[in-house]
């Protein structure tokens, strides 16, 4: 235990703005067919050195089968809350669950260079101790580490809803389930929250017969994916409002509130519209009634398409969906970062009035029936997927792949797993011909999580000076 903070927890988010910058970033490598093991890969981001944008570490774990999807810290500014015990933590291990097993790996990082795995959760102690399964976000609490599952009990994760559990964040050890009353809440996705404020918000994709073998088209046109999100009393644990965006709003995904906790709103990213193949954001507010509310704010049209240059799945659209996978948000609340992963589109939009939102920039690489390369002339493939910025808001990563068994219904092609950045600089929004990495033979790309902390992971106490 250390006997003052750790240097990387900061008060606020414009505290965190001024951090030194990043040197590593850790990065998912999943094997899509379970014929390797998954593993992280550490990632040179430092531009003075020699081995700029290079694989320089990797863990490599021992079984086979986990995919690898979504993981994060045991500790960020979170523990500077006023509610905390574990003020004197460090930011010091990844949280790595793997989304088919239900394994979850704690790996230690302090030494980037030399990062291993320090103890592993078996997918039987997830069952027992929770009811739940397929982990999959993961989020640092002033109290504990919350897990987000996207599967209930039984075999195929039907038995009962999903929900959250939370982790001991010094012993690692699984102390049980989060809610107390879910109200309308059957499916889950992504969940974040405002601690001073005291509320949490969670979204829904869909139950796990519904994603893992593949979207299920006759649920998608039927509207049987989620599409509601949920506002909840955090401490109390209790589901106090739910607000439906519309059925036809199929895959309401990530969650992204605004960093300072001064502010009550957010953002929440829609995979599709099945009345107009549309992607979308809605932002989300508590108006002066204390009530919840939601309005699309970002619309984001399909690109027609020949159908003979399309995946089987889209032939009958005669068009490319944007899909809008992934958002983000920098730390000074501004710029929101939207992954069309279908058109193979990074969009950067001013948030500055969160809702009347302005196309600021845009960047294209891979995408269906497009596959625009690199600047570097290398391949991309798939499109613009899980989307992280640096805490200066300078730098902008993002890797391609979304879900084994979705990359190959929508991009039956393609194979590889790459992560790219882009500058937000002088010159605009702009990919970085430089940064490339493209990963080992049979591994694909997902989540990115950087040293020090980046904008989907802290969460601040105190509000912005």
């Amino acid at each position: 235990m250390n006997l003052r903070p750790d240097p990387t927890f900061h008060p606020t988010a414009q505290l965190a703005m001024q951090a030194p910058v990043e040197n590593y970033a850790f990065t998912v490598m999943l094997s899509p067919d379970g014929e390797q093991s998954d593993g992280i890969a550490v990632v040179d981001v430092n531009p003075k050195s020699d081995s700029y944008g290079q694989i320089v570490h990797k863990v490599i774990v021992p079984h086979k089968g986990d995919e690898f999807h979504h993981f994060g810290w045991n500790a960020c500014s979170s523990s500077l809350s006023p509610l905390t015990g574990h003020a004197f933590l460090e930011r010091r291990y990844l949280i790595v669950p793997g989304i088919r097993s239900s394994r979850i790996y704690i790996i230690d990082v302090k030494d980037p260079l030399k990062a291993k795995i320090h103890k592993t959760i078996e997918p039987e102690e997830v069952f027992a101790k929770t009811g739940y399964s397929r982990p999959h976000t993961i989020h640092c609490g002033p109290e504990g580490i919350y897990v987000s599952t996207l599967g209930g009990g039984g075999e195929d994760g039907t038995d009962g809803p999903p929900g959250i559990f939370i982790m001991d964040c010094e012993t690692f050890e699984i102390i049980g389930r989060y809610e107390m009353d879910r109200g309308e809440q059957d499916k889950h996705y992504d969940f974040w929250w405002n601690l001073p404020q005291d509320y949490m918000v969670s979204s829904e994709w869909g139950l796990p017969p519904q994603f893992e073998g593949g979207i299920v088209a006759e649920d998608l046109l039927s509207n049987k994916y989620g599409h509601k999100i949920h506002f909840w009393d955090l401490r109390a644990r209790k589901n106090i409002q739910t607000i439906d965006l519309g059925e036809n709003h199929q895959m309401a995904l990530e969650i992204r509130p605004a960093h300072d906790p001064a502010k009550a709103y957010g953002f929440c990213g829609v995979v599709v519209d099945t009345t107009n193949l549309q992607g979308s954001i809605f932002t989300w507010w508590r108006d002066d009634d204390g009530k919840w509310q939601a309005r699309k704010t970002i619309t984001i049209d399909p690109r027609p398409e020949d159908a003979d240059n399309l995946p089987e799945l889209l032939k009958g659209f005669g068009a490319v969906p944007p899909l809008v996978t992934d958002i983000d948000l920098s730390l000074d609340d501004k710029y929101l970062y939207v992954a069309c992963w279908g058109l193979g589109e990074m969009h950067q939009y001013d948030v500055s009035d969160p809702m009347n939102p302005v196309l600021a920039g845009k960047v294209e690489v891979g995408g269906i029936a497009r596959g625009a390369a690199h600047p570097n002339g290398k391949p991309f493939a798939y499109g613009p997927q899980m989307v992280e910025i640096s805490r200066d808001g300078k730098r902008v990563y993002w890797t391609n792949s979304l879900y084994s068994t979705w990359d190959d219904q929508f991009y039956p092609d393609d194979e590889g797993g790459q992560m790219v950045m882009a500058n937000n600089d002088e010159n605009g929004f702009h990919l970085d011909k430089d940064f490339y990495v493209d990963f080992p033979e049979g591994l694909r790309s997902h989540q990115i999580r950087l040293e020090g902390g980046d904008c989907s992971t802290d969460s601040f106490c105190y509000p912005n000076v």
